[in-house]
């Protein structure tokens, strides 16, 4: 192939065609949406357009929606806001799972080193939930439990609804990091009922730098970011009123394309997997079974290094990750992997492949073309045991 493979679409995805000429032809206006006159109205006008868009993919009011700069920043808010309802509520427990995103693991140390008490529950080695664990957690009365609808290293897909509904059964409030699982698999923000999501457009299509916290009626939020009256003035800042309508389209074409994207990365996530199973002796395939982001397959290869591989693959044309993009920059073993007890020599020889809507099966045989004699070649070089 000619062209360059990119299958690290967990880490961030194009622009779609249709956002990509939207976004530009709205870069070429620049009034304030704050301002009174005509040229601000018009923007403003466009940013409740796309609130309502994005409401819509999710299932929530639209006036539940605050704009943001992405996951990290809505995290943090929600984690931020629980110093002053801690007083409020008095409870300071704070459960989060195992193989949380590093932003919120990171937000709520910060937590811990104010005084709160963490608890991190155990997943099982198919990446769910632990519920003898997650039970225990709860009868100690937490404040706020944290666990993301679906991770981003191992695609592993948890049951928010039963667990949120489990945590408000013990008095706590339910937050999930939705990021991965928007735009992939159904979120319904009603059925979950869940009290505080994130999200992130750069994951569905769309700009960077432009992302959205769910609070649900009626829930605290203190603002991170302070100053002006923007989003009611949980949020100062200039509204980047581009970024936010091509969010909102994004939002848009991924609730249209839902049961054709999960169809068409399912097959494609399939045939690579049976294909290594065919071609490449003595791996192992991480996360749960069935309830997996249809776009997601993390391979362990016993025998080989995992940064080897994804050099070997790079050379080759072909973009993949061993793991999370935010991680990248650490030498340790992937916390994720860990937790699912793989050990640190195999989750060193990991790699997540991630799908996207442009991918193509013409790919997948070219990686099973290519890719099992790189593995044959560097176990025969490796000192690591198989």
């Amino acid at each position: 192939m000619h062209k360059r493979i990119y299958l690290d679409y967990n880490a961030t995805t194009p622009l779609s065609e249709e956002v990509k000429h939207f976004y530009i032809s709205e870069l070429e206006k620049f009034g304030n949406a704050s301002s009174l006159h005509e040229d601000g109205r018009l923007e403003s006008k466009k940013i409740e357009k796309a609130r309502v868009e994005f409401a819509e993919l999710i299932n929530c009011s639209a006036n539940e929606i605050i704009f943001t700069s992405g996951g990290s920043e809505s995290n943090n808010t929600v984690f931020q806001t629980m110093i002053s309802l801690s007083k409020k509520m008095q409870r300071n427990t704070i459960v989060i799972s195992a193989i949380e995103h590093p932003c919120v693991i990171e937000s709520a140390k910060e937590l811990e080193r104010e005084g709160f008490r963490l608890i991190e529950v155990a997943v099982n080695p198919d990446g769910r939930i632990n519920m003898d664990e997650y039970q225990k957690a709860l009868s100690e009365n937490p404040l706020l439990v944290s666990i993301m609808a679906a991770n981003n290293e191992i695609g592993t897909v948890q049951d928010i609804q039963t667990l949120a509904d489990l945590a408000h059964q013990s008095g706590a409030l339910f937050h999930s990091d939705a990021v991965q699982a928007v735009g992939k698999i159904p979120v319904d923000l009603k059925a979950w009922n869940v009290d505080y999501a994130t999200f992130s457009s750069h994951k569905i299509y769309g700009p960077k730098g432009i992302g959205a916290l769910y609070v649900k009626e009626g829930r605290n939020i203190e603002p991170l970011i302070r100053g002006g009256h923007q989003e009611k003035g949980f949020r100062a800042g200039t509204y980047n009123a581009p970024a936010i309508a091509a969010f909102g389209l994004a939002a848009s074409l991924a609730k249209k394309e839902l049961s054709s994207y999960k169809s068409h990365t399912w097959k494609l996530r399939e045939a690579l997997r049976e294909g290594f199973l065919e071609k490449i002796p003595n791996i192992h395939v991480n996360g749960h079974e069935s309830e997996v982001l249809p776009n997601t397959l993390n391979v362990s290869f016993p025998g080989a290094e995992g940064e080897a591989i994804l050099l070997h693959l790079d050379l080759l044309g072909i973009s993949v990750s061993t793991g999370s993009a935010c991680a990248s920059g650490s030498l340790d073993p992937s916390h994720v992997l860990m937790a699912i007890g793989l050990g640190p020599e195999l989750a060193h020889g990991s790699i997540r492949f991630s799908f996207g809507k442009y991918s193509t099966m013409e790919e997948v045989d070219y990686i099973l073309e290519k890719f099992p004699p790189v593995i044959d070649r560097l176990r025969k070089m490796s000192s690591i045991p198989m």
